[in-house]
């Protein structure tokens, strides 16, 4: 039996791909749920409040939605077996890194400005604009 590190441990539980959750974006979380001998996906749409405890294997997010006009929080460890995936629905414009007022926020003040994302815009052709045509002068003779 080989005798195995802190950090060797912590590297196996990594998931190699994780998504890039900030906060103003609003997320899909697929959650793996057991219900007796079934296992089904289940999905939780809402906005990241904020995402803490860094890069590592206790890196985690808080998704918060609201289902019939009751706010629902819920934090997610990014490297737990059980989170399937996050999919980035959209993202918005925020200046700060946890977004708290969010939960106190009612009508226009808890909308977030939307930000371009996952759309390629390509830039207009340049058309070489020619010089416009000058009267001639006419002489006199």
């Amino acid at each position: 039996m080989t005798l195995l590190t802190k950090t060797a441990i912590v590297t196996q539980q990594l998931k190699e791909k994780v998504t890039d959750a900030r906060p103003g974006d609003t997320v899909r979380v697929h959650q793996k749920v057991k219900e007796g001998d079934k296992e089904r996906i289940q999905v939780f749409e809402g906005v990241v409040l904020a995402r803490k405890h860094g890069k590592g294997l206790s890196a985690t997010v808080t998704v918060r939605k609201v289902s019939q006009s009751v706010g629902v929080e819920r934090i997610f460890p990014l490297h737990a077996p059980f989170v399937q995936k996050i999919e980035v629905v959209k993202r918005a414009k925020v200046r700060r890194a946890k977004l708290y007022y969010l939960r106190e926020a009612k009508g226009k003040k808890a909308r977030l400005k939307a930000k371009e994302f996952g759309v390629e815009v390509a830039e207009p052709e340049q058309t070489p604009i020619e010089p416009a045509e000058q009267p001639e002068e006419k002489k006199e003779t």
